[in-house]
């Protein structure tokens, strides 16, 4: 634990380099492993600028958790390395064995992460929804690697359009089902309301440029399978379009800063959904803007926690002039989620819905409604973290602080850095669509239709109005029941998903116990039992067969020897003697 904070941060650091050297070198390896199924890695544009955002976020999130994680540092940073390398590995992945075996560590670690504090139930139960839920979907992936052995094309992806038509359609839903999952997309968005009980540093990672991203990367990936279906684009579109609408209404309903910013995440990943149905190339800038954008949120989120002990927003009332450099980035960052010109999302956002008003009006027109609810919920958090604090507030020391922990009551500088940093991404990395960084992703990815002039005024139009809205009456926004709640999904997923996945798994456990170690137990037992009855008749039986043996040849010999007396006279009357049975036996055998 003593030096795992700055192993962790060197090692990313120098993770960070070497996405910097294979961005430019572009290696790519494959080695045997199934039948016409390598384990294949390969950089390309795509994976290039992916790898670069991972390990750069990654650093940043490494370097504020050296003053957020005092506990069990070891565990920590260890857990998000690897969970790290199995992402990155997932974005260079160019078969599906490989990227099988990567999508499994990084589910796996990612249990351990948001479960981090063991030792709350509450928080082990919201790990293991997350981890039961996200598995439902990774089913899909073994159908589609499936499909491809059942008519033996490779696995590589770039084979996947030419599988025969009923097979590739089972690969493109497998493919849908496990992106669905991972990116949080409906019906599956509920798992990350309870994964927000992990640490924030694991919440800005997984659910920014991570995890939950990789599910919106696959898609992107794997555009010319979706297309190849025609069906498949369509359903990933329209998928994608409404969770951006409805977690935009959650996200607008919520009180607590984390479920918010976990809400909007939801509802940002939809918009990389419908870019890789749509819009590649717009959907994959999306994803690296968001990546700089929500992860620095959560930072922010994480810091007030820190320092304030709560996520609560009415409670955080104030806090972004009681910390005004985490409220000026934090402020950065919930305009550029909001789609405000000229910052990030703004572009890159237009560029997705492009493509979108390309397939169907009525697409369009989701999408936008979806880019409202996100200024209108940015506008919210922003318009109350930097409202001044009541006199009340003041006067007891903060209503509501201390709810979650005990606050320390101050902002450290390593936790400070990492956010500008974040902020002068969620500002700038609009540019990724605009000449002639546009030219080179619409290359490596394949571009859509570029927005129109009035597209792009019409939406950044909506989205001051609506960051205006937010910010003059944030608790006026209307916060419905079933909205507060996640549209129910949480509740619905347990009793359907869950607890019979649960019900199951202990059943099966039990008969594990009762059945099949009861007769692993056993075996042992009774070949004990023979080899102790079969060493008995061993020495009364047959080791004393073996000595009987030995004692009559002995006998045998010594009565052999008894005429070798070496006296001539004796071996004379010997002869005689056998001589005269010899004569005797004739006589008897002729009558």
């Amino acid at each position: 634990a003593r030096v795992a904070p700055a192993v962790g941060v060197l090692t990313a650091s120098a993770v960070t380099g070497l996405a910097a050297v294979v961005a430019v070198t572009r290696p790519t390896v494959s080695v045997p492993f199934l039948p016409r199924g390598p384990l294949a890695l390969s950089v390309d544009g795509l994976a290039a600028l992916t790898a670069l955002t991972v390990a750069a976020v990654s650093l940043l999130v490494l370097a504020y958790s050296t003053a957020d994680i005092d506990s069990s540092q070891g565990r920590y940073f260890g857990l998000m390395l690897i969970f790290v390398a199995a992402v990155l590995v997932t974005v260079t992945a160019a078969s599906l064995p490989a990227l099988l075996m990567a999508w499994e560590v990084m589910g796996a670690t990612s249990y351990a992460l948001i479960a981090f504090h063991w030792r709350d139930e509450a928080t082990v139960a919201a790990g293991t929804t997350a981890f039961v839920t996200t598995r439902l979907g990774d089913l899909g992936l073994y159908l589609a690697a499936g499909a491809t052995l059942a008519v033996g094309v490779p696995s590589t992806y770039d084979r996947l359009p030419a599988l025969p038509g009923p097979w590739r359609d089972v690969a493109a839903a497998g493919v849908l089902a496990a992106a669905f999952g991972k990116a949080a997309q409906l019906p599956f968005s509920f798992w990350l309301s309870r994964a927000m009980l992990g640490p924030s540093p694991v919440s800005a990672l997984l659910h920014s440029a991570a995890m939950v991203a990789m599910g919106g990367y696959l898609l992107v990936r794997l555009h010319p399978l979706l297309a190849a279906t025609g069906w498949a684009v369509d359903v990933a579109a329209w998928g994608g379009a409404a969770t951006a609408l409805a977690l935009g209404v959650v996200a607008v309903a919520q009180d607590d800063l984390k479920q918010l910013l976990a809400a909007s995440t939801c509802a940002q990943l939809g918009y990389v959904v419908l870019g890789g149905a749509l819009a590649p190339a717009g959907g994959a800038a999306h994803l690296v803007a968001h990546a700089a954008t929500k992860s620095l949120l959560f930072l922010a989120a994480g810091a007030w926690l820190t320092a304030l002990g709560t996520r609560r927003l009415s409670a955080l009332r104030g806090a972004g002039r009681r910390y005004r450099l985490v409220g000026a980035v934090f402020a950065a960052g919930a305009l550029a989620l909001a789609g405000v010109p000229p910052l990030s999302l703004w572009a890159t956002k237009d560029e997705v819905l492009a493509g979108a008003r390309e397939r169907s009006v009525g697409l369009y027109a989701v999408g936008l409604a979806g880019a409202v609810l996100s200024a209108l919920y940015s506008g919210k958090a922003l318009g109350i973290v930097l409202r001044p604090a009541t006199d009340s507030a003041i006067r007891h020391g903060g209503a509501g602080y201390d709810t979650e922990r005990a606050g320390t009551r101050r902002v450290r500088p390593a936790q400070v850095a990492p956010m500008v940093v974040l902020a002068l991404g969620a500002v700038g990395l609009g540019v990724l669509v605009l000449p002639p960084l546009s030219a080179v992703l619409d290359a490596a990815v394949g571009g859509g239709p570029p927005p129109t002039a009035a597209e792009v005024a019409l939406s950044g139009a909506l989205a001051i109005g609506a960051v205006a809205v937010g910010v003059a009456v944030p608790g006026r926004l209307p916060a419905p029941r079933w909205a507060l709640g996640w549209l129910g999904l949480g509740h619905a997923a347990h009793t359907v998903v869950v607890r019979p996945t649960l019900t199951v798994a202990h059943a099966l456990a039990r008969f594990d116990d009762a059945i099949l170690d009861r007769a692993v137990t056993a075996l042992p037992s009774a070949t004990r039992r023979l080899a102790t009855r079969l060493a008995a008749v061993d020495d009364l039986d047959v080791d004393g067969l073996v000595r009987a043996v030995a004692r009559g040849a002995r006998r045998l010999g010594a009565l052999a020897r008894r005429p070798q007396t070496g006296l001539v006279h004796q071996y004379y009357a010997q002869a005689v003697a056998l001589l005269g049975v010899a004569v005797l036996l004739l006589v008897l055998l002729t009558r």
